[in-house]
This record gives structure tokens, C-alpha cells and sequence, in this order.
């Protein structure tokens, strides 16, 4: 069995180039025109590989690296070693990043599974739908009736955008994704299997049943968001669910009806957001995080993973824990329990030490 590489470099770099790119000058005594080939972890990196470093974890790494040039944050610069450039950036990763989507522009979103363009033979798209110039659409995709999408975008495989659907231009649509009742913006990355604009969970529970609530609203999805494979956004009950403008999703994230997501937010895997929810712009939610109902996260608040939200948070905080709190209240909640269990252990241990009660 051969073995691909996937991701093959489109271009190189001089290290002027690099340096221009990343707002720095060059070092003194270093060749500005000197080529590196692409990007490679320290560990693995050869001479003409452009490596990167900004945790001290990787120190050792760092020293033993045969990378011909390194970004590197002040504080481990010392540590480069004499063969390899060091680049001194104040965000190493950023500017790493930077130079990757230079090298490697094909991995910035999903781009055809069939290496088609144009419309392929094998999709369907609706007589009533309206697609730009120079869209991609592959094999198996379906496009309903007054759907409209943008230039430049790319409908991947068996991906299904419902009748009116709105995709802006230089989207990227994954393979086997579903888009119903949703308006999209610009330079949007859905990946695989996500799932935007079906029914919000909407039930009047009774004793007698639980008759369905119909969900009459939209999914809004901002300019510049990216949302991970096999999440659900719900779309509205009567009003829209909104994702702001450049917010970031993880893979497996559940959006419940009626939520609104400010700019510039991340979330990360697991995490499950009950319905009405509003997080202010650039709040952080960590792993399997879950929001509850009706609840507002302030601008800038950070909730730590695995946490539990049963309230509003005020903005630039960062809580944790269930239910999440204040991260200092949480710290001294884990400490006091932990000296109370070992308090209890050696309680325990000393009894049994003691042996059993006598009878005389």
C-alpha cells in the first residue's frame, strides 16, 4: 500500500519573505534568501523546515531541533541552537499559522472530494435555484428550489442545502452536511455531517402529552464563522438563532432554538447549549460544557471544560465547576474537599489501626 502525503507545499519561502509576512526584520548575519520548503514539528524538522516553539514542554525539543528556522517567543530563544535561525515573534503559534495557510492553502477549508468544478453530472440541483460563477458542486449534493449561493463556494458531496437557503460567497460546505432554513454569510466553513436549521426540541409538556411546538424561525450564520463536523444548530421556534461573525465551533456541539452567539466566540467539543441562551461576544466555553436554559454569558467570560452554567455570568469572568461559579470560590470548594477526604482517610486508617472493641 503506497503512502499519500495529502498536503503537499504549494509554494516556498525565503526567509525575508517569512520575515516580512510575520512583521519582524531578519537576524544579523542570517541569509535572507535562504528557502525553506515547508512547515515541520521541531522533533522532525530538517534544514529547510520552518519550525515553531512557544511552550516551555518543548524545551527539549527546542534544543535538539535541526529546523533550518525557528519562530520562537523571547523567553526560549536562547535555547535555539546554533544551526537554526531563530526567528524571536511575540505570538510564535499565530505567526506559525500564518505561514501555513501561505504553504498550504488547500487545508484552509474543505475543497472538492471529486477535484471537479463547476457543477458535477452527478448532483441535483433545483431549475429554481440560483448559483453564481464559479461555484463547486460534487457528486451527490442537493440544491432545493430559491436556494442562492455565492462565488467561490464549494458544495461538498451528498451535502443537501434546502429550498431558499441562503450561502454567501467563499463558503465551504462539507460533505453530508444539511442546511434547512438558514441564511449564510461569507468565507463560512461547514464541515462534514453538520446539521443546521432543523427542529428546535419544542414540546408543550402536560400530563395529558406533549403536543409538538412548531419552530417557525431561522438559523443566522455570521461572516467568517467556522462550525465543526457533526454539530446541530437548531434553527428558532418564533425568532432567529444567530452565530456572530467569526466565531468558532467545535466538532459535536449541540445549539438549541433560539440561541444567540456573539462575534468572535469559541466553543469547544461536547458542549450543549439550552435554548434562549445569549452568549456576549468573545466568551470561551471549554470541553463539554453545558448552558442551560435562558441564561446570559457576559462579554469576554471564560467557562472552564466540563462545567455545568445554571445562571447568568457576569462578563470577563471565569468560572467553573457544577453548577460553575467563580473560579477562585471553585478552587477553594476542590481544596476544602480534598482535605476533608484526606482528613476522613486518615481518621479511618487510625480506627482500623485501633483493631476491634473488647468485651471485658
Amino acid at each position: 500500500m503506497t503512502d499519500p502525503v495529502f498536503f503537499t507545499a504549494r509554494t516556498t519561502l525565503s526567509l525575508g519573505a517569512i520575515a516580512e509576512a510575520c512583521g519582524v526584520l531578519v537576524p544579523d548575519g542570517a541569509d535572507k534568501d535562504a528557502v525553506f520548503v515547508d512547515a515541520a514539528p521541531l522533533e522532525n524538522a530538517g534544514s529547510a523546515h520552518i519550525a515553531y516553539m512557544d511552550n516551555a514542554r518543548y524545551v527539549d525539543a527546542l534544543s535538539a531541533t535541526r529546523a533550518g528556522l525557528c519562530l520562537v517567543s523571547r523567553r526560549f530563544a536562547a535555547r535555539v541552537p546554533g544551526s537554526t535561525v531563530g526567528l524571536v515573534i511575540a505570538d510564535p503559534y499565530r505567526a506559525y499559522s500564518r505561514l501555513l495557510a501561505i504553504l498550504h492553502p488547500d487545508a484552509m477549508r474543505p475543497g472538492s472530494l471529486f477535484d471537479a468544478a463547476g457543477v458535477s453530472p452527478g448532483a441535483h440541483v433545483h431549475s429554481e435555484a440560483r448559483l453564481e460563477a464559479g461555484i463547486v458542486v460534487d457528486p451527490g449534493a442537493v440544491i432545493g428550489p430559491g436556494a442562492e449561493i455565492g462565488s467561490g463556494s464549494v458544495i461538498g458531496s451528498n451535502a443537501v442545502i434546502g429550498p431558499g437557503v441562503r450561502i454567501g460567497r467563499d463558503c465551504a460546505i462539507g460533505a453530508g452536511a444539511t442546511l434547512t432554513h438558514a441564511l449564510v454569510g461569507n468565507r463560512v466553513i461547514i464541515h462534514p455531517g453538520a446539521r443546521l436549521g432543523q427542529d428546535g426540541f419544542g414540546f408543550a409538556m402536560g400530563a395529558g402529552g406533549h403536543p409538538k411546538v412548531p419552530q417557525i424561525g431561522r438559523v443566522i450564520i455570521q461572516d467568517d464563522v467556522e462550525i465543526g463536523a457533526n454539530t446541530t444548530i437548531d434553527r428558532g421556534a418564533s425568532r432567529d438563532t444567530v452565530i456572530g461573525e467569526g466565531t468558532k465551533i467545535d466538532n459535536l456541539v449541540q445549539i438549541a432554538h433560539n440561541v444567540v452567539i456573539g462575534r468572535h466566540c469559541v466553543i469547544v467539543s461536547g458542549v450543549g447549549i439550552s435554548g434562549s441562551t445569549t452568549l456576549e461576544d468573545y466568551v470561551v466555553l471549554g470541553g463539554q460544557v453545558g448552558v442551560v436554559g435562558h441564561v446570559r454569558i457576559g462579554m469576554g467570560a471564560q467557562i472552564a471544560g466540563s462545567s455545568n452554567v445554571n445562571g447568568d455570568v457576569p462578563p470577563g469572568s471565569r468560572w467553573g465547576g457544577t453548577p460553575a461559579k467563580p473560579v477562585r470560590a471553585w478552587f477553594r470548594e476542590l481544596t476544602t474537599l480534598a482535605r476533608l477526604a484526606e482528613r476522613s482517610g486518615r481518621d479511618a486508617e487510625g480506627s482500623s489501626k485501633a483493631g476491634p472493641p473488647r468485651d471485658d
